[in-house]
């Protein structure tokens, strides 16, 4: 298997390929239904009277403080589980420890390789400005708006309009967009989805996820062990044995809750950051309910990057985004949210 490609290495030329027909009809009238969740289907539909007004400033500092708090109550479910296992070996503080040296080493190798892999899972290739000047354009305005250093750019060849950024922080970050998105929505549109891709890397959402990630990851693997290896108490409390065992069952089910809530609050928060970048959140609610309403499949995502694009890729995907399982919030709540902010979809 070849190793993935590092974040730095020089842009290689695109293959040849065949231009998709530019889509240029706008989203059909009646089709901006609720969209249940992420796999674009519809329930009802959005409300056409007036909607309370908000800021981006607002819809930032409230997705902030309830992502720390999920943040929060992760490490604090690491920290008990950590706790029980060890007091059932009558060394509750070491079990903390051990729980947390396991996240730390599992943060290392996402932190030293996960952008890259990401990258090369996704099967996208880097481009430069001769090869694709309008999507290179739309990057360093909206780099210039950020306030934030050019991330390099990247191209998947998939019809399916979708977008995600990627790396470890803002001076070592790429975006990537699909053949698709290109193709598929216009100029405004696709500043909208750019600025969503910078909202992220601006707002450290990469190092939000990965941390979310390694604290569910952690407590999976702790949980695990322990229902699978251990032998019984061995100098600690029986109600220990007890808390932990049912810690080791229920934990696991709980970060996991936490870690698609801590997603999910990202999202909104880089929509209304992406208003911020842009002043104009009617390209944004714009390209969501096209990329939503989209029937093409992006072969490229799985179950470990879906989290990462602007709209969940597994159109498949049986959960509503609207459950607690959902790594997007609705797509209609996000194009309500960006209503709130002045779009007029």
């Amino acid at each position: 298997m070849p190793a993935p490609p590092s974040i730095g290495s020089a842009p290689t030329p695109p293959t040849a390929r065949t231009p998709a027909a530019k889509v240029a009809a706008d989203v059909p009238p009646g089709a901006m239904a609720a969209f249940g969740g992420d796999t674009g289907s519809r329930t009802a539909p959005l409300p056409a009277g007036p909607v309370e007004r908000s800021t981006f400033y607002a819809e930032k500092e409230m997705n902030i403080r309830k992502s720390y708090m999920m943040l929060f109550a992760m490490t604090a479910i690491l920290a008990l589980l950590g706790a029980a296992i060890g007091g059932t070996y009558g060394a509750p503080d070491i079990g903390v420890g051990v729980a947390f040296v396991i996240a730390f080493f599992l943060g290392w190798w996402s932190w030293a390789q996960g952008a890259s892999m990401i990258i090369w899972m996704s099967g996208a290739t880097r481009v430069d400005h001769d090869q694709e000047p309008m999507l290179y354009n739309v990057v360093e305005e909206m780099r210039i708006a950020s306030g934030l250093p050019m991330p390099e750019v990247y191209i998947m060849e998939s019809a399916a309009p979708n977008a995600f950024a990627t790396g470890r922080d803002p001076e070592r970050s790429a975006v990537a967009v699909t053949r698709g998105l290109l193709d598929k929505l216009d100029r405004d549109e696709l500043q909208g989805v750019i600025a969503h891709e910078m909202a992220h890397i601006g707002n450290y959402d990469i190092r939000y996820a990965m941390l979310a990630a390694v604290l569910a990851g952690a407590i999976a693997m702790i949980s695990d062990a322990f229902l699978r290896g251990r032998g019984g108490p061995r100098g600690g409390h029986p109600i220990l044995l007890i808390l932990a065992i049912l810690l080791a069952v229920l934990a696991p089910f709980s970060a996991y809750l936490l870690q698609m809530a801590v997603s999910r609050k990202r999202e909104l928060l880089a929509d209304a950051t992406a208003v911020q970048f842009t002043r104009n959140p009617e390209g944004l609610a714009s390209a969501l309910a096209k990329i939503a309403l989209d029937p093409e499949p992006l072969n490229g995502a799985n179950r470990a990057t879906q989290h990462m694009y602007i709209i969940n890729p597994l159109k498949s995907f049986s959960m509503s985004s609207g459950a607690m399982f959902a790594t997007h919030p609705p797509t209609e709540a996000r194009i309500n949210a960006l209503r709130k902010m002045g779009a007029r979809v």
